[in-house]
């Protein structure tokens, strides 16, 4: 005979099960601990494990001090590399950039918080692909982006952490870099008004475990691996101007990428 699941995994099959059809609606509120604990009569750190299996799976996440909620993105982001940075995937439907969107096609919000905006040393990776001195000061933009549900602001679920960074000259060409809201099309759009037009793009995908800030602000287990991408933006003549580090939970996002082969 098969052997019986185990109490937590039982447990948040059900959970997951009412999730799928709809019982518990994206964004929608969850027993607490203590209620599921009494409910189920199970241990206190039995229904803690319940909810951090649902939570390593990306189907809740909890906001501390406020409760655990059903995910917002229950189906993966699609992040097509392919064609994301097209001028007109970028400024679709009067979205600022191609992260706004994607979250738009999934009938979310971006409601974006205030961008970081400052001139600093970048860390030494950076500042060696930007080819800059070690002591040079470069304009980053650092954003935490969570999306709501149209109409609802109330419960918000971050899905990325995103890093630009801009050489200095560049950055005073092109002075609305230094602004919250770039505009339709977003940075790279500026970019190309200014002179910078960006007509190569290379990207490396890392998978690795979230730093404490990282795990903090997506708001994820520390043990739940997050994908990192490298977005390097080239000019025609090979200069990186844009440099963007990407940090997203990996059970949020999926990843595609399509190009020609020669023969």
């Amino acid at each position: 005979m098969p052997k019986e699941p185990g109490k937590v995994p039982r447990i948040a099959a059900g959970i997951a099960a009412k999730i799928e059809r709809g019982v518990y609606a994206p964004g929608s509120p969850l027993p607490s601990v203590p209620e599921l604990q009494a409910a189920e009569g199970i241990a206190y750190q039995t229904a803690r494990e319940v909810y951090g299996l649902l939570e390593d799976q990306g189907l809740i996440f909890t906001r501390r001090g406020k409760g655990t909620y059903v995910s917002l993105v229950l189906s993966k982001v699609l992040r097509d590399s392919t064609s994301r940075y097209l001028p007109s995937m970028r400024s679709e439907g009067g979205a600022v950039g191609a992260f706004d969107a994607e979250i738009r096609r999934l009938g979310l919000v971006y409601k974006p918080l205030p961008t970081v905006i400052a001139r600093e040393r970048p860390p030494k990776r950076v500042a060696d692909l930007l080819g800059l001195h070690h002591a040079t000061k470069a304009l980053k933009r650092e954003r935490i982006m969570p999306v709501t549900l149209p109409g609802n602001e109330d419960v918000s679920e971050v899905v990325q952490l995103a890093t630009s960074w801009f050489p200095p000259d560049v950055a005073d060409h092109c002075p609305s870099l230094e602004e919250q809201n770039t505009g339709p099309g977003g940075s790279k759009s500026r970019l190309a008004e200014a002179g910078y037009a960006q007509v190569r793009l290379r990207e490396e995908i890392e998978v690795r475990p979230p730093s404490e800030e990282e795990a903090a602000a997506l708001n994820i287990p520390a043990g739940q691996a997050v994908l990192e991408i490298t977005h390097k933006g080239l000019s025609a003549d090979g200069r990186i101007v844009e440099l963007s580090l990407h940090v997203m939970p990996r059970t949020k996002w999926k990843l595609a990428y399509e190009w020609v082969i020669g023969s």
